[in-house]
């Protein structure tokens, strides 16, 4: 679950990159759902995975959060609508 978590941030990201180019930020409206999914799968591999090894699991979930927030602020200064 961690290595998954950690490969979906990493595509978010790049998609976030991607979204960030003006007239491309109606991408963010479908990064916000698929960072959301990575972010939960991060959290399931966190939960049942054995504390020595959640560090793929963590960083997934925590990239995922970061391009979540990313997103929200994008769309939220009007950024979506370009």
């Amino acid at each position: 679950m961690g290595l998954i978590s950690l490969l979906w941030g990493i595509v978010s990201m790049l998609w976030m990159l991607l979204a960030l180019i003006p007239l491309l930020g109606w991408g963010n409206w479908f990064l916000i759902p698929f960072a959301a999914v990575g972010a939960i799968i991060g959290a399931i591999g966190v939960l049942f995975t054995s504390s020595a090894r959640t560090g793929r699991a963590r960083t997934g979930l925590l990239l995922n959060g970061i391009v979540i927030v990313v997103g929200i602020i994008r769309l939220s200064i009007g950024g979506g609508i370009i």
